[in-house]
């Protein structure tokens, strides 16, 4: 069977697939489309042994512009240490497709709770021909606010944004990076009933997964928040309504990890998330690269593998990675590319150039990796700079700079102990 998610997309659904090799434990389908807002599913024959040779998948499918939370409350699969004979997989949207895979698990330790970054999330169950165990037994259920959210990037709004939102309503994001990494939050629209003290109807930031952190702001009016960094794998966002006077509400992005950096060094690298492997799916990663004042910021592209153009408009309208002439999107676009390319650097008009990486809810590939260098003003201006942004610069020899060769790019990138001359 198929579902009709969104206009061309479609899903494949497995209900249930064997070859007759099942023991006397009495066969059932298996597998389906789930859409009721919350409900309970498990393996073939739970709690009994599950048959050999199975494979199911769930597709979970709630409201629009909810998330899908997912708990386990029994797990036990037979155990291998790569999960390569019996396991089950979670992907956030569509199943099979590597971009979406949350985790694959097997053996007696129950998986974590997931919270998708969508309203779809896909469950896949798979045994082999040999070891059956007792199964696994899951709930979910779809969130209207809040959950604990552990993607590389996401979005968060208010109840019925862009609608007004609901009185008395209390909602809590806690968002999780891995260890050693930082969550930042930005904010793309805000509109909250104000009062000077933001006591009844607010936003409110706290830099640790609970509100026991210390709190890193509190906002109500209309004017949007202030970028929020947390200073460690964790940042927790609670919205609260009281019992009259609604407005618009809010819209915010988070990443963490490796899929928001911001470079302040004079020279680096760095690459999408997971690359070489492929890049997850469902993806708004940022790359910000901020030097002094007086210096400009050249990108070379040693690697580029994203999905390619849209057959009907010969556009770069699935996955894509964009540059942009400043720290911010609204700033002059440098450039937009997907599919396989070799591209020549760009060269930032100013001392700030940002990287923006989209990825959709299918199709991933490889990903890129690029390599930047800091450089001073050759007193160029900004407009002979954004005309020259997608040619190779070229260098004067006489400037005394040590060259290394980028690697899979035959150009070179131009350093100085300090500086590099753009």
């Amino acid at each position: 069977s198929e579902l009709c998610l969104e206009q061309g997309w479609l899903l494949p659904v497995v209900l249930f697939e064997g070859d007759g090799t099942e023991r006397d434990l009495g066969m059932e389908e298996c597998g389906g489309v789930l859409s009721a807002p919350a409900g309970n599913f498990s393996s073939p024959n739970f709690p009994g042994l599950y048959p050999y040779d199975t494979e199911c998948t769930w597709l979970i499918v709630v409201a629009e512009g909810s998330s899908v939370l997912l708990t386990f409350s029994h797990f036990d699969l037979e155990y291998h240490d790569a999960c390569g004979y019996d396991y089950l997989q979670v992907y956030n949207g569509a199943a099979r497709d590597r971009g979406n895979l949350l985790g694959t698990f097997c053996g007696r330790r129950p998986p974590p709770s997931f919270t998708s970054s969508w309203h779809v999330l896909a469950v896949v169950f798979h045994s082999d021909k040999h070891v059956a165990s007792g199964g696994f037994a899951a709930a979910y259920r779809g969130d209207v606010c809040g959950g604990e959210l552990t993607a590389l990037s996401g979005e968060i709004a208010s109840p019925d944004y862009p609608d007004n939102y609901p009185n008395n309503a209390e909602c809590r994001w806690s968002i999780r990076a891995a260890a050693g990494a930082s969550v930042r939050l930005v904010f793309a629209d805000f509109q909250v009933e104000n009062d000077e003290e933001c006591s009844f109807d607010y936003v409110a930031l706290f830099d640790g997964p609970t509100a026991a952190a210390a709190r890193l702001g509190r906002y109500c009016g209309s004017r949007s928040p202030p970028r929020a960094v947390s200073s460690g794998p964790a940042l927790l966002v609670v919205f609260k309504s009281d019992f009259n006077i609604g407005a618009r509400g809010f819209k915010a992005y988070f990443y963490s990890g490796e899929c928001q950096e911001v470079y302040t060094a004079l020279k680096g690298n760095f690459s999408s998330p997971q690359y070489p492997n492929f890049y997850p799916n469902n993806l708004k990663c940022q790359w910000t690269i901020q030097l002094p004042p007086g210096y400009r910021v050249k990108v070379f592209f040693l690697d580029l593998d994203l999905e390619g153009r849209s057959s009907l408009t010969d556009a770069c309208d699935y996955d894509h990675l964009a540059a942009f002439d400043g720290g911010a999107e609204n700033a002059s676009l440098l450039g937009k590319w997907c599919g396989r390319q070799r591209l020549p650097p760009v060269v930032s008009s100013g001392n700030e150039l940002l990287l923006v990486l989209r990825t959709d809810r299918n199709t991933a590939k490889r990903g890129f990796a690029v390599a930047y260098v800091g450089g001073k003003q050759l007193g160029i201006s900004a407009g002979m700079a954004k005309a020259r942004a997608l040619q190779p610069v070229l260098y004067p020899p006489q400037r005394g700079c040590s060259y290394e060769r980028a690697q899979s790019y035959s150009g070179s990138i131009k350093t100085l102990n300090s500086a590099a001359a753009i």
